[in-house]
């Protein structure tokens, strides 16, 4: 396959933007960096060159630039498999192909420290949205090729990361939630998001190629709200834990684009 992207069956005609993430075809690139958060999509502007805004619709905010010579998108999905969900619909509508979601999680293991990477191996589906497509023992699981392109680059950057299983729920807010904890914490999972698992299952049937780099910003048995309330724009762990995730997927599309072409 050459540089042109391949139209997808759901593009919408002449042109015509997703409905959501108010994308059409010329805006797309191959790979796409999803943070869930719109203002991470901001900072991402300074590791780019050539950024051109291409929306900005409800939690979805999307600009490109390029890499080190690779075009890439960064799309917001907002917060919670919902969304996710459409995000990663409308992106693979219009051509893109490979997509690597940067996010923050919480540990559920004491030694995963405050601004460490993890790099998800597989998703526990306890979210919604997935549950939607398929039944619950279908697994979410990323592109292998994503995961072993993460761990190598993650490597040779010399960051702070761990490789493992995390879980996606859908509420911080159950009356359950230390107990919910306790038990994946027992069976070896290392950190909770919102977003992944609906990337993974999602992206598996529509044979988008995903990736999930998660960045700690809540220890595990630590004080969520006074945690989070601590990174969101600090200068601290978590914050250059966000810097390393984005560097890291950067990266990894690099490493990516080379294997590609080397294949051709």
């Amino acid at each position: 396959m050459g540089d042109e992207l391949q139209p997808r069956e759901g593009q919408r005609p002449q042109g015509q933007p997703q409905p959501h993430v108010r994308c059409t075809r010329k805006d797309a690139a191959r790979y796409a960096i999803l943070p869930g958060d719109w203002a991470r999509v901001d900072r991402m502007r300074e590791f780019l060159d050539d950024v051109q805004d291409i929306a900005f619709n409800r939690e979805m905010k999307s600009i490109v630039g390029s890499y080190r010579g690779v075009r890439v998108m960064c799309v917001s999905t907002g917060m919670g498999g919902a969304s996710t969900g459409i995000a990663v619909e409308e992106l693979h509508n219009v051509g893109v192909e490979c997509m690597i979601r940067i996010g923050s999680c919480g540990a559920l293991q004491p030694e995963v420290g405050m601004g460490d990477l993890v790099v998800l191996s597989g998703v526990v589906r306890d979210d919604g949205a997935s549950r939607a497509y398929v039944g619950e023992n279908y697994p979410a699981v990323p592109d292998t090729d994503v995961l072993m392109a993460e761990v190598q680059t993650a490597r040779e950057l010399g960051l702070p990361f761990h490789v493992g299983l995390g879980r996606s729920h859908d509420s911080f807010y159950t009356d359950r939630e230390e107990d919910i904890d306790r038990y994946w914490h027992d069976r070896g999972v290392l950190g909770a998001d919102m977003e992944t698992s609906a990337l993974f299952t999602i992206g598996r049937l529509r044979r988008v190629r995903c990736g999930s780099i998660l960045n700690v910003v809540s220890l595990y048995e630590g004080d969520l709200a006074s945690e989070i309330n601590a990174y969101t724009g600090a200068e601290d762990k978590a914050a250059q834990g966000e810097r390393n995730e984005i560097t890291l997927a950067l990266e990894t599309v690099v490493r990516l684009e080379h294997y590609r072409k080397a294949g051709e």
